[in-house]
């Protein structure tokens, strides 16, 4: 392998730690805890060991112009900023009991500073305040003094609708012995607040910023302008969700299942751009318990027919912490648990006042059915079989009837979604692009942001309409396919009526496998083999078709897997190129992570997995297409690659990356996340990829073991195995230039980006061999924005192919927005790529019109995909061999998931290598 033989010194760069890492955070341990890292030995000669340069993203190098102008508008509307002379000056708030303890619950710390402002402010000047709910507080210029001290008195602390975060647990609970008492103001709480001077924004940092110069200052402005428009929707009551918020309005609610509903709100932020500041103002939606009565909840929960076939340990788990209000009194708690027994059964002590005198007390034990049918007088018709709600605290237990509870509006539901309920949501709340239009501009009214005193006295304006950009569409890659045919794809799409495919395979050594899927075998294999020879796949008979053994069908997915194997062995005279499997469910199947586990890490067959219940032409072409792929052919390819004339890709050896990293759900802190890269190989192809994944500790972004060196000659990193499939598939070549598309991170993370991940490819490179030095491209894509795009007068998405890099881009940095997909439901949403680094040097033209071919060449579909295919690939491969770890025995690891512990990383189980056969292959098709 000439010089990608190592030469036994190749070590660290020598500059892959130091200095650069103290502006970041810390990069997650690459090396493993046993291995000393080897310094870096300073120059000889005396020379200074020299300081390491943070990379920082770069700038825009000019606009590209190729492609059909288009008129467009997208959802910035215009900010202007006269003020510019003055200061926002920040102070922190402490918030505290009069006994000096902390107040938890961030919905108190809105009413507490509201009543500081009510009643010091004449000791205020007047002055209006931005509160971030928590510890922030802004003002446009200075208070009085710099260091402030209150005390205020709230009546009923129990928080309002004011941001679905949870209130302080109110020690002054009712007395459970005697709930007419609720009628005293128990709730009245004393409270300190300080306010102490923290720093001064200039507002020209604003102005800054669009210059391109941004600094801390302005995005620190920027924030306040965030703050001020928070709280504006918390004062109308408004549930608060990061930058989105969303009004009790039921018109807004959609049922999608299981008691959940989806609640459309609006995102807010403040940009700068090329046109200047602008409000980006998005529809928004988030997952609410359904409000009402706690039973109704939980019987939609849980899908049961009455509360008297409610699974109680499921209906504790899943109450808990959720508010409601009480009847007849109106009083709002917080769930801390269940009874123990059913109303009727549960028992308290009642304390009785006896005769005239005042503190003549007696004792009585009572049940709570008791209590409420006959000292309150109130009639309880379902409850007495049923558990109590409990709402004090677990030594000193309030209990309410189940049938007097109903759960407050707007609580977040924070636990990720079945496949059903993800369906529901998408259907309920797709809109059309006028829709969303008219949606917006409505919204823009209601807000009626000229009321609000902070904005006014920090002369922000904001226009009413939507700002008037200039797309560009480009037009589709010409595509090859088989017989040397060329193809012209139409509106983002095409298809392989009569057409071959361009590299089909062949199908020899196989075998269907049916795990129950009732369907008629036979006539699927004709189907399938009659398609395959239409489009150029030769299928020849399948070996054997191996049924499951009815007796097998309720054990466990690994042991029924492990069944068919036995059954598979024994019959096959040798291992199998591929198999066909046969799923009984559609979605989610358990077989289907331990069934691509047994055939891609231990025994290395590409298997293709089908759950045929509506089989027709098109559904078996789209199988065809995977399985095309899975076994080395290709479907179509672009003919700038066949011919090769790609601009600078077919000039040079180059390698193109796609990185991403999945996490588990939101609820789920302690599965490990999945790091996957996808790399090109075959140069100068750019269709063809394979893949190399990793876990790593649980909601880390930042990949880390690119570079992993565990001995001077050896690197177990992911990127060496990349490097050396691309030199051993691409003729012995090296990559003179490496492309890199990163998903999924945010502006925040750029820096880290570029200065850790970039770091550890870099190192990768010169241990493989220290005189080589191939030049990069960052790109990064985010699909997670709010910037929407829109013809004016027009019902229709915009064309497949629409890019947009001016007006509302960065005002210094190289990005854009491009749609290469047609949109047919709903609004399309543009991916938004930011070239963070460019060595190579490419125009802008040739780099877009790079990206948009990359569209094309996703071999699973005939059509145009939202972000480059490399991306779609990396999430594929991370999603499916996320399904092995689903199945590990975690139980000697359980307890060491969890990331970061008090003694530092803790170890994160490692994910079963693919077999050689399949690890070079497009296995995640």
């Amino acid at each position: 392998m000439d010089s990608f033989e190592q030469d036994g010194n190749g070590t660290a760069d020598g500059n892959g730690n130091g200095s650069a890492q103290e502006a970041l955070p810390p990069p997650p341990p690459v090396i493993p805890p046993d291995v000393v890292p080897l310094r870096a030995e300073p120059e000889p000669l005396g020379e200074p060991v020299k300081k390491k340069v943070l990379r920082t993203p770069i700038a825009r190098r000019g606009l590209g112009s190729k492609g059909q102008k288009i008129p467009l508008v997208t959802n910035h509307f215009k900010v202007m900023v006269s003020n510019v002379e003055g200061h926002f000056f920040h102070y922190s708030v402490s918030v505290t009991y009069e006994d000096g303890r902390p107040v938890e619950g961030k919905g108190v710390g809105r009413k507490v500073i509201d009543r500081v402002k009510e009643t010091y402010d004449s000791e205020l000047s007047g002055k209006d305040f931005a509160y971030d709910g928590e510890k922030s507080l802004f003002t446009v210029g200075s208070l009085p003094r710099n260091k402030l001290e209150f005390t205020v008195v709230l009546e009923d602390v129990q928080s309002n609708r004011n941001n679905g975060n949870r209130s302080p647990d109110v020690n002054g609970s009712p007395n459970e012995s005697d709930r007419k008492r609720m009628r005293r103001p128990y709730n009245s709480k004393t409270f300190k607040v300080e306010i102490s001077f923290a720093a001064k924004i200039p507002m020209n940092a604003i102005a800054n910023a669009l210059r391109g110069q941004e600094s801390e200052n302005s995005q620190e402005a920027l924030r306040v302008l965030d703050i001020i428009l928070r709280q504006h929707a918390a004062k109308q009551g408004c549930l608060l969700v990061r930058q989105s918020f969303f009004h009790n309005d039921p018109k807004n609610f959609a049922e999608v299942g299981g008691g959940v509903l989806g609640c459309r709100g609006f995102h807010s932020s403040f940009r700068t751009t090329q046109g200047g500041l602008s409000l980006n103002i998005d529809v928004s939606t988030t997952m609410i318990i359904q409000p009402g009565p706690v039973v109704d909840f939980l019987i939609s929960n849980q899908n049961v027919r009455d509360p008297f076939s409610l699974d109680w340990s499921k209906a504790k788990r899943v109450l808990k912490n959720l508010r409601i209000k009480a009847s007849p009194s109106n009083l709002e708690f917080k769930i801390t648990g269940l009874s123990e027994k059913p109303c009727k059964e549960q028992t308290f002590t009642l304390k009785q006042r006896t005769g005239n005198d005042v503190d003549g007390e007696s004792q009585v034990e009572v049940t709570v059915y008791d209590y409420f049918v006959n000292h309150r007088g109130i009639e309880l018709r379902y409850s007495g079989d049923l558990p109590c709600i409990n709402v004090g605290k677990p030594k000193r237990p309030t209990y309410l009837p189940l049938e007097l509870c109903s759960l407050v509006s707007l609580q977040r539901y924070t636990k990720s979604l079945s496949t059903l309920q993800r369906a529901s949501l998408v259907e309920k709340s797709r809109q059309k692009p006028n829709e969303r239009m008219k949606v917006l501009s409505d919204a823009l009214k209601t807000n009626n942001y000229d009321s609000e005193p902070m904005l006014c006295s920090s002369g922000v304006k904001i226009s009413n309409s939507f700002t008037q950009v200039e797309g560009r569409v480009l037009p589709a890659p010409r595509l090859k396919v088989g017989n040397g045919e060329d193809f012209f794809p139409r509106n983002g799409r095409w298809n392989f009526n009569n057409k071959k495919l361009v590299q089909p395979t062949k199908i020899e050594r196989w075998a269907v496998v049916n795990f129950s899927a009732r369907c008629d075998i036979q006539g699927l294999i004709r189907d399938l083999t009659k398609c395959g020879e239409l489009k150029g796949i030769h299928i020849e008979p399948p070996f054997d078709v191996f049924q499951e053994n009815p007796q097998t069908r309720r054990a466990p997915p690994m042991v029924r897997v492990e069944k068919m194997f036995e059954d598979i062995q024994s019959k096959l005279p040798g291992a199998p190129q591929f198999l066909l499997c046969l799923l009984p469910e559609r979605k989610n199947s358990d077989l289907y992570g331990p069934w691509k586990r047994k055939n891609l890490a231990e025994y290395g067959i590409v298997t293709q997995c089908m759950a045929p219940q509506r089989v027709n032409d098109q559904y078996l072409t789209n199988v065809l297409l995977k399985i095309n792929a899975k076994l080395g052919g290709l479907n179509s390819i672009l003919a700038v690659e066949h011919s090769p004339s790609i601009p600078i890709v077919s000039k040079a050896p180059t390698i193109i990356l796609g990185m991403d990293v999945s996490h588990g759900s939101p609820g789920q802190s302690d599965i490990p996340s999945i790091a996957a890269v996808v790399s090109s190989r075959q140069w100068p192809l750019i269709s063809k990829y394979r893949a190399s994944v990793r876990t790593q500790s649980p909601k880390v972004e930042m990949i880390d073991s690119l570079f992993k060196r565990v001995s001077d000659t050896e690197d177990e990193g992911i990127f060496r195995e990349l490097l050396l499939d691309f030199y051993t598939s691409s003729g012995k070549r090296k990559p003179d230039q490496i492309i890199i598309f990163r998903d999924g991170v945010s502006e925040s993370q750029f820096n880290q980006v570029l200065n850790i991940e970039l770091d550890q490819i870099i190192e990768a490179c010169k241990f493989l061999d220290e005189k080589w030095c191939p030049k990069f491209v960052v790109i990064v894509a985010q699909k997670n924005h709010h910037t929407k795009f829109f013809q004016p007068g027009s019902p229709d998405n915009v064309p497949p192919g629409t890019i947009i890099d001016n007006k509302v881009c960065h005002p210094r940095n190289n990005d854009f927005y491009l749609c290469a997909h047609a949109g047919m439901i709903g609004t399309t949403r543009p991916t938004h790529y930011h070239v963070l680094y460019d060595e190579v040097g490419f125009s802008a033209d040739d780099l877009q019109e790079l990206v948009h071919s990359l569209s094309y060449v996703y071999q699973r579909s005939t059509t145009a995909v939202s972000v480059v295919a490399p991306i779609c690939y990396a999430h594929l491969a991370a999603t499916q061999i996320g399904q092995f770890v689903k199945f590990e025995d975690t139980s000697e690891t359980s307890s060491s998931h969890g990331g970061l512990t008090s003694a530092g990383a803790v170890p994160v189980p490692q994910l079963p290598r693919l077999n050689e056969n399949v690890c070079n292959s497009m296995f995640f098709c």
